[in-house]
């Protein structure tokens, strides 16, 4: 059984300043009138805003600077992250590779690797994406059939994955495969870094209820890579993979996607003086002020050197489940024509179409609470 954890922790001095410094580059260079890319915003890509964050270094944040990155404390990442997120910019193009590609390579990669790609990271132009869902392997992730054959001095990778965030533009993968004949569930899969480019790689578009294209499906067929493009060691697949989850669990996204709309219905509720959008709007700040404590202390958590892979969790499902309410209580408690140009109409019907997969994405809703329930001894 596991300890639940959840402590506070303390800003680190001059965060005040790092918050004016994020608040006056996004009010200089996000300029789109397009109301609706705010919501859900770190799937939303913008390659321009992308190399002014890396040039300004707030991409690699904590990364060490011989890589490009500026050796920032994990609260100030975290303070970063909060601002853009709640102001809706368009973080998406860099988003992965920030939060997992390069701090997977940095602990398990060779120092090629690290050498190669994470620079390019930290300067906002070097994307990734992760290969890790299947057709038949969605939130099994055990049940992962696509394959790695050691052939002469490489790799032969052939298989599929599925629902590729940002594939499109992505440069590299961080793929899961099984790499081992015969093998099973969680034993014989490794992970390989994939530059996108590789000869047999086919990238088909998979568009959303919105139109949207973010999502992709990915074929590889005899797709050659050399040794050194495997990360870590072979058969440790799981492990590293389990790890890299625990950053895509953790941080402000799992909270905040929806968050530009509660800024809207306060507007809504200033003005107005609408009793029930008063209200909702008091439920929303109390919720949100509690998941942002749980998940600072995460990031604190982090931050020492700790693995709060279970709070993480927890913090992940409570999160999911507030912001896929949030547009859903909106419609139902506060009278809006969803048809018409209102920010608060926009962004409302923008989430009801996005918010369903909120609870899927990074490990769904009944896979968290199995997690959490082994973490907790209940199962």
């Amino acid at each position: 059984m596991q300890t639940f954890t959840i402590k506070p922790f303390e800003m680190p001095s001059g965060a005040g300043a790092l918050r004016t410094q994020v608040r006056d580059i996004i009010s200089a260079h996000v300029t789109d009138g397009d109301i609706a890319r705010r919501a859900n915003c770190w799937q939303v890509n913008d390659p321009e805003f992308s190399r002014v964050l890396g040039k300004a270094g707030l991409i690699g944040m904590t990364w060490p600077k011989a890589y490009g990155g500026h050796e920032r404390s994990a609260l100030e990442r975290y303070i970063v992250l909060e601002e853009l997120l709640a102001a809706g910019a368009p973080v998406g193009a860099h988003w992965i590779a920030d939060r997992q590609t390069a701090p997977l390579l940095l602990r398990y990669g060779t120092e090629e690797q690290r050498q190669r790609w994470v620079p390019g990271i930290a300067a906002g132009e070097v994307y990734g994406c992760i290969g890790l869902s299947e057709p038949n392997a969605g939130s099994d992730l055990a049940s992962v059939r696509a394959s790695a054959r050691l052939d002469g001095d490489g790799w032969l990778l052939n298989g599929q994955k599925i629902w590729t965030t940002n594939a499109h533009i992505a440069h590299i993968m961080i793929g899961l495969f099984r790499s081992e004949d015969g093998s099973e569930r969680n034993a014989g899969l490794s992970q390989f870094l994939i530059p996108l480019d590789t000869p047999g790689i086919t990238i088909r578009p998979i568009i959303n209820l919105t139109g949207e294209h973010d999502f992709n499906e990915v074929f590889f067929e005899d797709v050659r890579l050399p040794a050194e493009a495997l990360v870590g060691v072979a058969g440790n697949g799981w492990a590293q993979a389990t790890a890299e989850l625990s950053l895509e669990r953790s941080g402000p996204e799992r909270y905040l996607s929806s968050m530009v709309l509660v800024t809207e219905l306060v507007r809504h509720a200033c003005s107005s003086g609408d009793p029930a959008a008063i209200a909702l709007a008091g439920k929303f700040a109390s919720e949100a002020w509690t998941l942002r404590q749980m998940s600072l202390a995460v990031a604190g958590r982090m931050a020492m050197g700790e693995d709060p892979a279970l709070e993480a969790t927890i913090v992940k499902d409570l999160g999911n489940s507030f912001e896929q309410a949030i547009p859903t209580l909106v419609q139902q408690l506060v009278e809006l024509d969803l048809s018409s140009g209102d920010p608060l109409a926009v962004l409302t019907a923008q989430l009801l179409q996005l918010s369903p997969s909120f609870s899927l994405r990074g490990g769904t809703r009944e896979i968290l609470r199995g997690i959490v329930a082994r973490g907790l001894g209940l199962r």
